[in-house]
């Protein structure tokens, strides 16, 4: 798995190693986030210490950090959704040679930090020649594109389909995903990143355009196969409407509501209450809710499935059909820069975050 650091596992009740933490203490701005250090416990039977290489902003912390996301963790708590990293100890019943071999994962919370203990069953190989940074901008975002895409939609090739937010963290690798899979795409997205769509071979229409639905109503008049949606809100409906016969809506968020005071859970209950009462309908067509975590009762299933898909998307990184998009790289003590340059929507790509330098 290329050249890495060896380290052997640490029978001792701590690793020996303080790491550092950024830690969201309550709903702040984002230059409210703490550096906070903690020694770092031994890893337990089945667990290995990931020395972090990369972790990233994606759109839950910006959620979470308002106290909006659905399933919203207690505060204080350590952010990050996903990481790759390299393996310097493992614990008992844990195979050895995982030590100096870089893997992804993905967390939900904790990984904001220069090293975390995991699952073992929880890590996925990264591929030699991607970096980590390359590696860390299609984690969760590229399982979830991919499942949406080949497991929810399941449009075949030369569908038409829209994606909102094509220039998104998800929405712009559901684009190549969808254009490698042999799909026409109209995508959403500022008039800025309209020829960067356009070269991809995507039709674009600009998003605040208060004529948008009927717009993309005209490019297909005949309804399109299926539509990728993270706004919600009210104008979900009109991406219902969007859809041909047989035509499958695929709802994956709630960001028209998240700066709306009130019940963080509300806006995707009534959510799961529309997409419901649409796919009982006697039209042929299909609504349905993605969730990453869906299935996760049943962890040897939700595992494999997780680590199939992760698996795909990451040779696609590597043979050179998926390009993994940056916007900016920080050292982790920068997070609440990092978090706030990612909600500023000034930047197309990922907000990556890398250990801090060593001091001298």
């Amino acid at each position: 798995m290329g050249d890495h650091a060896k380290a052997t596992a640490i029978p001792s009740s701590t690793t020996g190693t303080t790491v550092t933490e950024i830690v969201l203490p309550g709903r702040v701005e984002p230059d409210g986030l703490e550096v906070a250090a903690r020694a770092l416990p031994a890893p337990a039977a089945g667990q290995v210490v990931l020395t972090m290489e990369a972790t990233g902003v994606c759109f839950a912390e910006q959620q979470m950090r308002r106290g909006k996301y659905y399933d919203q963790p207690e505060f204080p708590f350590v952010p990050g959704y996903d990481v790759v990293g390299t393996v310097t100890a493992v614990g008992p019943d844990v195979d050895p040679a995982l030590v100096g071999r870089r893997f992804a994962a993905v967390t939900k919370t904790g990984a904001w930090a220069s090293a975390l203990l995991l699952e073992a069953a929880d890590l996925v190989a990264v591929p030699d020649g991607v970096s980590p940074a390359a590696a860390e901008t299609v984690l969760v975002n590229g399982i979830t594109a991919w499942q949406m895409l080949h497991r929810t939609a399941r449009v075949r090739s030369g569908g038409t389909v829209v994606v909102l937010g094509a220039n998104g963290g998800v929405g712009s690798l559901l684009v190549q995903l969808a254009r490698h899979a042999g799909l026409s795409v109209i995508g959403t997205a500022s008039p800025r990143h309209h020829e960067g769509l356009r070269e991809q071979g995507v039709t674009p229409v600009d998003y605040r355009d208060p004529e948008m639905y009927r717009l993309i109503r005209e490019l297909a008049p005949d309804g399109v196969d299926a539509v990728f949606d993270h706004v919600g809100g009210p104008a979900v409906a009109e991406s219902w409407g969007l859809l041909r016969k047989g035509g499958t809506l695929v709802s994956y968020g709630t960001a028209a509501t998240k700066d709306l005071a009130g019940d963080s859970q509300l806006p995707v209950l009534k959510l799961f209450a529309q997409l419901a009462v649409w796919n009982n309908l006697p039209n042929g067509k299909g609504a349905h809710f993605y969730n990453l975590w869906a299935g996760r009762r049943c962890a040897d299933s939700f595992r494999r499935r997780l680590s199939e898909d992760l698996t795909r998307v990451l040779r696609l990184v590597a043979d050179g059909t998926l390009t993994p998009r940056i916007a900016a790289e920080y050292p982790l003590s920068e997070a609440g820069a990092a978090l706030a340059l990612a909600e500023s929507h000034t930047v197309a790509g990922k907000v990556v975050l890398v250990p801090d330098a060593p001091r001298s």
